[in-house]
């Protein structure tokens, strides 16, 4: 054991004597917990948020997405799709035409976002498991199915047993006179069965329908064009090297974004919030180091006599200087250990007993999510450690600035 270690460890917390030093020692390990904890917490929570989201958007969002980098749709023919299923590592591609339409049933009407898609879209089972009503199929008996958001349901009171009363869906056609009072010659009209009903997140479910692309294709006019594909990466593949093997393919012109770039600016959001919250909770944790300035100050002082005796001895200011480095960083480390510890403990109580809930009934979870990850302990550590020091530097230096002639 080094002597500065040896005489540090006597003037830490637990002496023979409780004084007013052992005091203000105690309230920095507690405030270095507090705040430890607090870091721990708060970090988790961004992190189970971020991990939320991705959950969210993974169960809707395809894998990869191919789309124009200007304009709203790009032609797609049977060389093009071949070029794409060509590649190692594709084992799913989904047309898509995807727009905003008026959706009328019965009395009632309201503008939703309209995705048809090609009946390779089912072989994806991306909404299989968010099915809560009806039947997941596009065609039936020679019919048209639409899948609609349990939003959308319940605003227009839809009926899926209903063999009278279809989904009439209409769309603007590209005409440059709309003089005409008559609906038919200023909208697209075709009418559509609804055959289930999925439930994601508030967001999908009150605007979104999925239909067949041939029925989007008619009402939309669109022919060969379409305004996406949607790509499921066969088991074994990474997703980013097949990414990037499509954008060397298709070249400036076409966007392909995996599931975090699809939604690149939300996830930044998150990301910039986490980052605020580090940095204001570490400017709080050195607000609060400053009880340690104090304590290894008044430590300093009361001490003159000891460091006077050390000195006496033969011991160097370099080892007088260790001390009360060594002193500084047990008081920081002992609460951090400790905050570390609790909020752990706080962050495994969330998962297991959700004891803090979101307050909404919309929410997808109940509960706040938390995540914690190794790189949050690491940063906090030294966040602690590079605080720590600087906190007790200056005492050190004034510790060794002690004459032997006065104070022996």
């Amino acid at each position: 054991m080094s002597v500065p270690f040896f005489i540090a460890r006597r003037y830490f917390l637990f002496g023979r004597k409780i004084n007013f030093i052992n005091i203000v020692s105690l309230l920095s390990i507690l405030v270095v917990a507090f705040v430890t904890m607090s870091l721990v917490v708060a970090l988790s929570v961004f992190n189970g948020l971020e991990n939320l989201i991705r959950s969210l958007y993974n169960t809707f969002d395809p894998q990869l997405k191919i789309s124009a980098v200007q304009g709203k749709s790009f032609t797609v023919d049977h060389d093009f799709l071949d070029k794409l299923k060509s590649r190692e590592g594709i084992a799913i591609i989904t047309e898509v035409i995807e727009d905003n339409v008026l959706v009328k049933y019965k009395e009632d009407q309201m503008v939703v976002k309209m995705k048809g898609v090609s009946d390779s879209f089912l072989k994806q089972k991306r909404l299989d498991s968010m099915i809560v009503a009806g039947e997941l199929k596009f065609h039936d008996n020679g019919k048209d199915y639409a899948i609609i958001g349990r939003g959308i349901q319940y605003n227009l009171a839809i009926s899926l047993n209903s063999e009278i009363n279809p989904l009439q869906v209409w769309y603007p056609k590209n005409i440059k006179a709309v003089a005409s009072l008559s609906p038919d010659k200023v909208f697209s009209r075709e009418n559509i069965r609804a055959g289930a009903v999925f439930a994601i997140e508030k967001q999908y479910d009150d605007n979104y329908i999925f239909v067949p692309l041939d029925f989007a294709e008619r009402l939309l006019n669109y022919g060969n064009k379409r305004t996406s594909l949607e790509i499921k990466i066969k088991d074994g593949f990474k997703i980013n090297k097949v990414r990037d093997q499509l954008r060397e393919l298709l070249g400036e012109d076409f966007l392909v974004q995996n599931s975090d770039e699809q939604h690149a600016s939300l996830l930044r959001a998150v990301k910039i919030e986490k980052l605020f919250m580090f940095f204001t909770i570490s400017f709080i944790l050195a607000v609060a180091s400053m009880n340690i300035f104090f304590c290894l100050t008044m430590l300093a002082i009361n001490k003159k006599r000891d460091v006077a005796i050390l000195y006496s001895l033969g011991a160097t200011p370099n080892m007088v200087r260790a001390i009360f480095l060594t002193e500084g960083a047990m008081i920081a480390f002992t609460g951090a250990i400790l905050g570390l510890v609790l909020g752990i403990g706080l962050c495994i109580a969330q998962q297991q007993f959700g004891m803090v809930s979101m307050g909404m009934e919309t929410s997808l979870v109940d509960a706040y999510p938390v995540k914690m990850e190794v790189t949050d302990f690491i940063s906090t550590g030294i966040t602690i450690i590079v605080i720590t020091f600087l906190a007790s530097v200056r005492p050190a230096t004034r510790a060794i600035q002690v004459s032997i002639r006065e104070n022996i």
